[in-house]
């Protein structure tokens, strides 16, 4: 009943439009007896809503009565009333909804583990960049700053909270950087390797830049990734071997060059007399032992600094030590006429070391006081004791030539010879490292010097007493 009474309304609109066009088409009698037939269907249909409604009006009064009595609808109520078809389509409406709701639950689901997934992935992936000791910067398409490290603030000299997705140009004062990051953009070069020089923090820093175009499946740009390696050191590095190589060739040609050029004469018979040849033979035989000095020295850095060198340490003097290197100096010095000053004994100055090593420290030291000291001048030795901090200090003072201000902190570097200071003495500018290499590496200590231009120079070093050496740990 409730499917027919659907088609009251559109019955009843049928039959009036049909009586309205035989009004105006069909000849007066016939339309007469359309119209009568129309209204008794109208009439009819008319009828049909009205049963529908009363029959609708009883299913509705008695669900209602049966709810106010407190007892439980039954389904055949819905079935076998007017409303049944109406709460049926209703009922599979809501459950067409639930099934979905459902669905739409499961899904929201499954995207909520995929975002915890990427969200885990990305963090991860943050915590990598930020660990990076090299500085990394991150651009999306158009050169706006993703994510930086903390190594890529540092060098680049910009916050990263503060400057998130700004362009690279506003934040960082780096031209060539942001020229390359550009031009791999445009390019869409996947890694382009490139060496950039910069100052940082007032000193001169070189980093290896690796500039890498990130690529989507569309074969669109999808971000820029650079990272800035320090090779700094690496290229300080590789200088001092350069320099290293160099120096070592020029000293070693230099006796050779001279031990070829006598040995030559003595064989052309340049040499006509005894004297002469005894001449030659000496400058060969010096420049020999030039050469084997430099070779030595070379050999003793090489040991102690790749830790091969054998180390023999005992308990001994170090005022002792000074005065057996004194009487060794002493003939060179009476040469030209220095003087000089031994410190008094000092009965707890003992320290743990290798005695030839100190030896050739204290030698040294002397040695080249007398060199650089003019005639008649004077050199001093002293020798001190701080139990307090538990170390000795020798130091070794002349009134002699001074060492430029700009040269100072360099007189213990490989191959390292003042300029204006050649003149007076020969050398291969090993001996000083040598001896920062023995008190430093070997024993533990310091080596220092201090020096005016004209008035003198004083080197010195400190080792650690004895009793202090034995409580340290090895």
């Amino acid at each position: 009943m409730h499917r027919s009474c659907l088609f009251v309304l559109p019955v009843v609109a049928i039959t009036a439009i049909l009586a309205q066009a035989a009004a105006f088409f069909i000849e007066p009698a016939a339309s007469k007896l359309i119209i009568a037939i129309s209204g008794l269907t109208g009439l009819a249909a008319l009828s049909g809503l009205l049963f529908y409604l009363v029959m609708a009006g009883k299913s509705v009064s008695h669900i209602t009565k049966t709810l106010n009595s407190g007892k439980s609808i039954d389904r055949k109520d819905f079935k076998a009333g007017a409303l049944g078809g109406l709460v049926k389509a209703v009922s599979a409406y809501v459950e067409q909804l639930q099934q979905r709701a459902d669905q739409a639950e499961h899904d929201l689901s499954d995207m909520q583990v995929s975002v915890g997934l990427l969200e885990r992935q990305k963090k991860n992936i943050e915590e990598i960049i930020y660990s990076i000791r090299d500085a990394v910067i991150v651009c999306d398409d158009r050169d706006r700053i993703v994510m930086a490290n903390s190594a890529a603030e540092e060098v680049l000299d910009f916050d990263a909270n503060e400057s998130g997705m700004r362009a690279l140009d506003k934040i960082v004062a780096w031209p060539e950087l942001v020229k390359l990051v550009q031009t791999s953009r445009r390019s869409k070069q996947r890694h382009v390797k490139h060496e950039l020089s910069l100052e940082l923090h007032g000193e001169p820093k070189t980093y290896d830049c690796i500039i890498s175009c990130v690529i989507d499946d569309n074969q669109e740009v999808a971000g820029i990734v650079a990272v800035m390696h320090d090779i700094t050191k690496e290229k300080e590095i590789s200088q001092m071997k350069n320099d290293f190589v160099s120096h070592v060739s020029h000293e070693l040609k230099t006796p050779l060059a001279s031990i070829n050029a006598y040995a030559e004469m003595l064989v052309d018979g340049e040499a006509d007399d005894q004297e002469t040849i005894t001449q030659f033979c000496t400058i060969i035989q010096s420049q020999a032992d030039r050469l084997n000095r430099l070779i030595e020295e070379i050999l003793n850095i090489s040991r102690i600094e790749s830790g091969l060198i054998k180390v023999d340490k005992e308990d001994v003097s170090l005022t002792m030590l000074v005065q057996e290197a004194a009487k060794m100096i002493k003939s060179y010095a009476g040469e030209k006429s220095i003087g000089i000053d031994m410190p008094a004994p000092i009965i707890y100055d003992q320290v743990n070391a290798d005695k030839d090593m100190m030896s050739q420290v204290i030698i040294n030291y002397l040695s080249n006081a007398v060199k650089y000291t003019p005639a008649g001048g004077e050199v001093s030795v002293q020798s001190q004791v701080d139990e307090a901090d538990g170390f000795v200090r020798v130091t070794v003072t002349d009134n002699g030539v001074g060492i430029p201000p700009e040269d100072v902190d360099h007189v213990f570097d490989k191959f390292y010879r003042v300029e204006s200071n050649k003149k007076y003495a020969k050398g291969t500018g090993l001996g000083l490292n040598l001896v920062k290499q023995i008190v430093e590496k070997v024993h533990g200590g310091r080596v220092f010097v201090t020096s005016e231009v004209g008035k003198g120079s004083t080197f010195g070093f400190e080792v650690p007493l004895a009793a202090k050496a034995a409580l340290s740990p090895k």
